[in-house]
């Protein structure tokens, strides 16, 4: 179905809208007796004899097909990315991310026996995350140098998306394959004051623009292992100091994080260091905030939202960090006022882990219901995705599953109008003797 992009004075944006393949004869022999008509009449019967069987002869050597040469595995990515993550690492030992040692009272678990024991044990686990990000790392690097001003969003998601599922083997043509591997949540491509949770719909015609500031949201999973990295794109270097304090943010509440961390003590960390940035537009100079009802948060297996989340400004919240955990560590800064709210269509979507056992009336709720759960579980899904199924004329039955509680829709969380907002993240593991960022790249 067809969506209408939002109105143009809300995100500043504009529309663009015989042979034959068969062996021949062996003719040679007749040919020589014709120019040689002037031998005795014996030389020409036996040759005449002699043609049937050269000719014979002849068709079989050519049907012998000659071995086929083995193609070469190909020992690096291609562009656009197509060469699955597993072909260029045979062995499936994939990148580790960037371990940092634990301090202070946590430092004896990076010897500890006992601690690289459990380690061990997570092998699998380990395998699954490094792989998921390793393909976060190729998709998103290859989107960093592709993205332009001018292309359409849907362009862009699209590239993005085709990059992920060819590079861990899903192609999203098999029902339920998305929950082997694929995309973690539909990627997020939010602009200006509009700071998460917007993709296009089918239909929508908004173009990058040169004076846009664009947040990238990626997630990548294998086997449930969700990589959540985010990072922002700007092409006016006015936005810079807008970019750089809130990467500065991220990387401070990785550097908090680890082992009996509280929570609210780093968003405080994350909140000193992005506060301490400006950014000058149009003669105007801006202090950047941190936006206080965005957080970070712990992943579990299949589902992007777990129980902990990490606020982005100082709280009371004595939480703790622990062994196990994994968390997106993600801040948003904000030229605006510092707080969000829902405003536009909505695209992102997930169906609820608590449920409610629902008697459906509607035939097209219940035949929706069941292509969500097959293809995506709990997994966050979009419009594009059910499209990309072929599933038409669904709108009725989605908004039926939304009001009855089974799924869960997402709209897009906007500042103020005029306003730019920035957003960098990346997914840390706890583990028992290291925290490992596991998302880490050269990028960022």
């Amino acid at each position: 179905m067809a969506a209408q992009a939002p109105p143009s004075e809300e995100l500043g944006r504009l529309s663009v809208e015989d042979s034959g393949g068969k062996p021949k004869p062996d003719t040679t022999a007749a040919s020589n007796g014709n120019q040689n008509h002037e031998s005795d009449d014996s030389e020409d019967d036996a040759e005449e004899a002699a043609a049937p069987g050269a000719a014979a002869e002849g068709a079989k050597k050519k049907k012998k097909k000659k071995p086929k040469k083995k193609k070469k595995k190909p020992t690096q990515q291609s562009d656009p990315p197509r060469v699955l993550i597993s072909q260029l690492f045979p062995d499936q030992k994939y990148p580790k991310g960037e371990e940092v040692e634990y301090v202070n009272e946590n430092r004896y678990r990076t010897t500890n026996e006992e601690k690289r024991h459990l380690d061990n044990l997570n092998s699998d686990f380990l395998n699954d995350y490094r792989h998921a990000a390793e393909a976060h790392r190729q998709a998103r690097q290859w989107a960093q140098k592709n993205i332009k001003p001018g292309q359409t969003l849907t362009e862009i998601a699209n590239g993005i998306e085709d990059a992920v599922r060819a590079l861990v083997g899903h192609q999203g043509l098999e029902e339920g394959d998305a929950l082997i591997a694929g995309m973690g949540f539909p990627t997020g491509l939010s602009i200006n004051h509009c700071a998460a949770h917007y993709t296009p719909n089918a239909g929508n015609k908004m173009v990058l623009q040169e004076d846009d500031v664009m947040k990238v949201d990626i997630g990548v999973h294998v086997n449930g292992k969700i990589v959540d990295s985010a990072f922002t794109l700007a092409f006016n270097p006015r936005y810079d100091p807008l970019l750089e304090a809130v990467k500065a943010a991220t990387n401070e509440g990785i550097k908090e994080a680890g082992i009996d961390a509280r929570l609210g003590e780093i968003g405080g960390a994350i909140q000193e260091v992005m506060e301490s940035y400006e950014v000058e537009i149009n003669g105007t100079t801006y202090p950047v905030k941190s936006i206080r009802n965005l957080n970070g948060h712990t992943i579990l297996p299949y589902s992007i939202h777990g129980t902990k989340s990490v606020p982005i400004v100082k709280s009371n919240d004595t939480t703790k960090m622990e062994e196990g955990d994994v968390f997106a560590i993600e801040t948003f800064g904000s030229t605006g006022n510092g707080y969000v709210h829902e405003e536009g269509e909505v695209s992102h979507y997930a169906k609820r882990t608590d449920a409610p056992k629902v008697d459906l009336r509607l035939s097209s709720a219940k035949s929706l219901l069941n292509v969500i759960t097959k293809n995506f579980g709990t997994l966050p899904w979009c419009r594009r995705y059910l499209d990309r199924l072929g599933q038409e004329k669904y709108l009725l039955g989605l908004n039926n599953l939304v009001a009855n509680g089974i799924v869960e829709s997402y709209p897009p969380l906007v500042d103020k109008k005029g306003s730019y907002t920035a957003q960098f993240e990346h997914t840390i593991l706890i583990r028992p003797t290291v925290k490992e960022v596991i998302s880490r790249g050269d990028d960022y």
